[in-house]
């Protein structure tokens, strides 16, 4: 038979476990929470150093050109949506090509439209997201270019007639190989991030200058309009909308599963291929 346990003990026990219980809850939920460390705030101040960048590069005339090849790789994204959700929809794929003025097609055969047109938007969206949050860290960085590899010879087989595509995914490739010699990584970890940031705001700038700058009445959101009613504005903005909580998504979604400091991430990544120069 146990000891009993006098009240004034029980009481004492009582009162213990009101006052530990909040403070081990509380420190359970900043261990898996979404505290911020300080190699996560670096990388929260590079991303919005990121978007006021390309912001203005992107709407200054002269110094524009400096973000064309960035744009025409997430143009290549784009059209990539369009072009996987077309044959994930029963369709077929004829062609990928890139215009350095007015963006870039994919010809097609089928498919549901209903899905395609806004894949390419939502779909460059989707793409900038998963690397924002790989660009948290630097293993998963390496695995996201390994990914990207594969998307862009994808690309290449669809894109093999024109040129534009050619050389800008080749140029692309050559700079995620040379980042993978940097630092184990670290370079492309940046690399990564910027591309994803850029990617996932992709659909709010074109969106605007499409229909409300320029009103292009060939974009995806005119077609979709036209197919399936509503106004070309309306979808632009909803689409718009889907980027940026995708974008949010997945920098929240880097703070939670990637906790690890710069240090830490360079001594993971020596064990993943290791690399450098």
């Amino acid at each position: 038979m146990a000891p009993a346990i006098p009240s004034s003990t029980r009481s004492s026990l009582a009162k213990l476990a009101l006052t530990a219980g909040p403070a081990v809850a509380s420190h359970h939920f900043q261990r898996r929470g979404l505290t911020v460390n300080h190699t996560q705030g670096v990388t929260l101040g590079i991303i919005a150093a990121y978007v006021v960048v390309i912001a203005l590069l992107w709407n200054l005339p002269y110094v524009r050109w400096v973000l064309w090849p960035f744009k025409m790789l997430v143009i290549a994204f784009h059209e990539f949506g369009h072009a996987i959700t077309a044959c994930c929809t029963g369709g077929r794929v004829e062609s990928i090509s890139l215009d350095p003025h007015e963006g870039g097609v994919t010809h097609m055969r089928g498919g549901k439209q209903f899905i395609t047109l806004p894949a390419g938007y939502l779909g460059s969206s989707l793409i900038g997201a998963l690397l924002t949050f790989c660009g948290f860290n630097i293993v998963a960085s390496k695995v996201a270019s390994i990914v990207l590899g594969v998307c862009f010879l994808l690309t290449l087989w669809w894109a093999r007639k024109d040129w534009l595509t050619i050389v800008t995914i080749l140029l692309s490739v050559g700079i995620l190989i040379a980042f993978w010699f940097i630092e184990h990584g670290e370079a492309l970890r940046f690399y990564v991030l910027f591309i994803g940031v850029m990617s996932s705001l992709y659909s709010v700038w074109d969106i605007c200058d499409d229909l409300i700058l320029r009103k292009v009445n060939s974009s995806d959101a005119s077609v979709f309009a036209k197919r399936y009613g509503g106004s070309p504005q309306c979808w632009g903005v909803l689409w718009s909308f889907v980027s940026l909580i995708l974008m949010v998504c997945g920098i929240l979604a880097g703070l939670a599963a990637f906790k690890q400091s710069f240090e830490q991430q360079e001594k993971d990544s020596q064990g993943f291929i290791p690399t450098r120069i």
